[in-house]
This record gives C-alpha cells, structure tokens and sequence, in this order.
C-alpha cells in the first residue's frame, strides 16, 4: 500500500478533520479487503459510524453517526447477482 492510496482513503473517510485510525489501522483494513479501496473506505466509514455523543458535566457534543453512514452509503456495494434455484 503506498502512501498516495493511504491518503486518499483518509480523505474519503474525512480522517484530517475528525481522526480516528491510526496509519497501521487503515493499512490492516485494505488488506482484510484485499486491495480493494472501496470496500476499505466503507468498511472503515462503518466503524467510524460508532455513537460518537460524549457527554460530560454538562459538556454534550453531537453525534456524528449518521454523517458517517451517508458518507458509507456512497461505497457499499450491491449484489447485482441472479439467484440460481
């Protein structure tokens, strides 16, 4: 994996403006998907998806869930397949 594909991967999944994985993280990933960068970026938008809401002495932040699903929903892919009976 070389740098330029890490960087797009951390773009798409707006990983400069809200970090969450480490480099070792994202590497980890394309290869459980084998290369494949879209399957990477939505498989790592899901984890991202996570309740992010903190709530703290009257601190409460928004959660930022469903931003990261809509952003996932841009690379899940679809089983165009015909089912054999």
């Amino acid at each position: 994996m070389d740098a330029t594909t890490i960087d797009f991967i951390k773009r798409e999944i707006r990983e400069f403006q809200i970090p969450y994985f480490e480099d070792g993280d994202i590497e980890h990933y394309f290869s459980k998907n084998n290369g494949d960068v879209n399957k990477t970026i939505y498989e790592l938008l899901i984890i991202k998806s996570e309740d992010s809401t903190i709530h703290a002495s009257g601190l409460n932040t928004q959660d930022t869930s469903k931003y990261f699903l809509r952003l996932a929903s841009q690379y899940r892919t679809f089983n165009s397949g015909t089912l054999v009976s």
